[in-house]
């Protein structure tokens, strides 16, 4: 990608943006963008593309969101594309998913993969006949997993557990049960209630006896499942059809001819057992038992036609494996399927884990970067590093060792999170960053960083090792970079290490929309534009005034005669109007050691300010530092001057030696308490002049935030003030 043409309507307070931004020369853009102006609400945007989110604007929602960022070939940017690097939130000291995938050798976790791969299509297909054949509604696996091993995380151990048994058994008594209908939890619940557990065991006592007493049934032997399954197989297998007969042994010997002979055999011998008063009454206890509880009426029904499983249900823990072996005997196949290809593929694992330990992952490349670049008390290692790599767990775990000069200790996150200050949790934050930049450059992934504020409040050292760190950022040919920053000094040492000039921008907020303008002003206005103008161009002459008072104070005092006269070009004195654009010639002179002069040099320098200001109301919207400062000293001289004329106190005012507006609005309040329209307007020009006059070189960033705008609608309310 070249280059990124960027389009956008109403998204998120955006009201217009449209500009492009050219990555053929160089990989990154900064961008200074006051509070309030369009850095979150663009990140916001991007940030929505790389979610597939629609974007919006939020206040007014009926607006039409119009969001076009394409390269260079009208090609809409995929969301793969764009990451957006968020300031510091306690909520994000994480890392996602997709940044768990670092490795040095792809090939091993390839392999163990597909080993994992194999297993899970036989564990699907495994579990949905167990689901067929169960009817159950449940998490098999875990249902399977605490039958046979008391965990519910164990499944290839439950299974391999009863292996030999499921082997050995020859039927599957049970494998038409409806699971759910027993293994309910109030069914459950139910049949431990102490009058139940007595109401079955006296059921099964009395069936035992009876049992006991058959011609040909034998507890434990010989039952009625046995002797139907039986019936069936033999007819199954043309037994009968062959002639073949089956001789019972009793009282006497019964000879068998045929599949009905023996089925109504069995149905009266089952028949005279099933119909036994005294049974019948037990039975009857357990159904008035159930008929109480209304939770279990379905299984009353069931019961009823399954009353041959009440025997099973004294040991009800016994009897879910049952269940359990039955329905593996039935789908036997993919039972023993399952199995061995698990068996088969655990000692390659275990071959294959032991040949990952050994590697050096990414993971350890990037944790080396957070060790050794950024300031904080503690040092992180990869604990888990084995399991990420081969996909056994999902997220790394990182290790922490708080160090205290020679002192070293391993420490939980938690307890970590609870001792860090906030710069240091907040360059511990950046290690996610650092997490999913890796990730990228290792697959290549063409990648737009869109940075907000990522350096935002952080301590000068984690800063500077954060610029570092985009800088290498831009060195990647995959890579380019929006790094967003209200923060001025940031912008400014963003442009000295890596951004060059000319790819330094201002955003500039008017009411039509955002534009984009070639930054000013980055490297000292003063020494570097309004100076070499002074004597040319009046706006930057006035705009010098506060940094010239400056260096006065720095260099002399605040009592020397030219600091105080060039007050008075700052706030309405009585010697405000007289001095002249020589005497501030004179003041640039002496301090410079030139000999410059301007061509008006007998006017008053009041007359220029308010000249210029003037000037200034018919500008169009910019960046405009000088601007700014000239209508801000225009502004506060204005409003002084209005009132002191309305106060009329000549000693008053002669009085006041600091915070001069201040003290003129305090009185002027005190005086006029009934023009609440003057009040507030003046109070507005306490609030928003004073940043932009008193400036330095060093540190002019409030007038930056500050827009034209808002100057000029309060400089014309204030020349309306009567």
């Amino acid at each position: 990608m070249n280059k990124l043409i960027v389009n956008l309507e109403n998204c998120y307070g955006i009201k217009n943006l449209h500009t492009q931004f050219d990555f053929s020369q160089q990989k990154a853009y900064a961008i200074y963008a006051p509070n309030g102006a369009m850095k979150s609400s663009l990140a916001q945007t991007f940030k929505d593309i790389a979610d597939a989110n629609a974007s919006k604007d939020r206040i007014f929602p009926a607006r039409v969101c119009i969001r076009k960022i394409t390269d260079e070939n009208g090609v809409d940017l995929p969301k793969e594309s764009i990451y957006v690097i968020r300031p510091y939130d306690d909520g994000d000291i994480g890392h996602t998913e997709k940044t768990s995938t670092l490795l040095v050798d792809s090939k091993l976790r390839k392999e163990y993969e597909e080993l994992h791969i194999e297993i899970d299509k036989s564990k699907e297909i495994f579990l949905k006949a167990l689901k067929e054949q169960s009817g159950s509604k449940k998490d098999l696996g875990k249902e399977i997993s605490s039958t046979f091993t008391k965990s519910d995380d164990e499944f290839y151990r439950a299974l391999i557990r009863v292996k030999d048994e499921v082997l050995a058994q020859k039927d599957a008594p049970f494998a038409g049960i409806y699971y759910d209908t027993i293994f309910d939890e109030k069914v459950l619940s139910f049949l431990g209630t102490k009058d139940v557990k007595t109401a079955i065991e006296n059921y099964i006592k009395k069936y035992n006896e009876l049992l006991a007493a058959s011609t040909y049934f034998k507890k434990g032997i010989f039952n009625y499942y046995n002797a139907a399954t039986i019936a069936k197989s033999l007819a199954d297998n043309g037994f009968f059809d062959a002639r073949h007969t089956v001789n019972l042994n009793a009282d006497k010997k019964l000879e068998i001819t045929s599949q009905k002979q023996l089925e109504d055999l069995i149905a009266k011998e089952k028949e005279g057992i099933s119909n036994d008063k005294e049974l019948r009454k037990k039975f009857a206890d357990i159904e008035k038992l159930i008929q109480k509880n209304v939770n279990v009426r379905g299984f009353e029904a069931y019961l009823a036609e399954h009353e041959e499983i009440l025997s099973e249900l004294a040991n009800i823990e016994n009897f879910r494996e049952k269940i359990w072996k039955s329905y593996f005997k039935e789908r036997f196949e993919l039972y023993k399927d399952l199995i061995d290809k698990y068996q088969a593929a655990e000692k390659r694992k275990t071959e294959i884990e032991e040949e990952a330990s050994k590697q050096r992952t990414q993971w350890e490349s990037v944790i080396e970067i957070f060790n050794s670049r950024f300031f904080v008390p503690f040092k992180l290692s990869a604990k888990n590093r084995v399991s990420v790599i081969l996909g056994q767990e999902p997220m790394l775990s990182l290790a922490f060792t708080f160090e205290d000069g020679v002192d070293q200790v391993p420490v939980e996150r938690t307890a970590l999170m609870q001792v860090l200050s906030t710069g240091e949790k907040r360059a511990f934050y950046v290690l996610n960053i650092i997490f999913e930049v890796e990730a990228r450059k290792k697959v290549k992934q063409e990648t737009v960083f869109v940075v907000d504020d990522i350096a935002d409040s952080f301590d000068y050292k984690n800063k500077y090792a954060i610029i570092q760190y985009l800088k290498d950022i831009a060195e990647e040919p995959y890579f380019n970079q929006i790094i967003l920053t209200h923060n001025f000094d940031f912008f400014r040492t963003i442009n000295s290490r890596f951004v060059g000039y000319p790819r330094c921008l201002m955003a500039l907020k008017s009411s039509n929309g955002i534009s984009l303008e070639q930054a000013t002003g980055i490297k000292n206005v003063f020494a570097n534009d309004w100076r070499p103008n002074f004597f040319t161009n009046s706006k930057k002459k006035i705009a010098s005034i506060p940094f010239i008072r400056n260096l006065i104070e720095f260099t002399k005092s605040d009592k020397d005669p030219d600091f105080v006269k060039l007050t008075s070009l700052l706030h309405w004195k009585s010697d405000s109007a007289g001095i002249t654009q020589n005497d501030l010639d004179t003041i640039y002179n002496t301090l410079f050691c030139t000999n410059g002069k301007s061509p008006n040099g007998d006017n008053p320098v009041i007359d220029m300010i308010q000249h210029e200001a003037g000037e200034c109301l018919k500008a169009c919207d910019g960046i405009n530092l000088e601007n700014k400062v000239v209508l801000s000293i225009a502004i506060r001289i204005a409003a002084e001057k209005f009132m002191v004329e309305k106060i009329n106190d000549d000693a008053f005012v002669a009085s006041i030696d600091s915070n001069q507006t201040p003290r003129l609005l305090e009185k002027f309040e005190k005086l006029f308490s009934i023009d609440a329209g003057t009040i507030e307007t003046i109070k507005r020009v306490i609030l928003m002049t004073p940043e932009n006059i008193h400036l330095n070189s060093f540190m002019y960033e409030p007038i930056l935030d500050m827009s034209d705008e808002h100057l000029r609608k309060l400089y014309e309310d204030v020349l309306s003030l009567k």
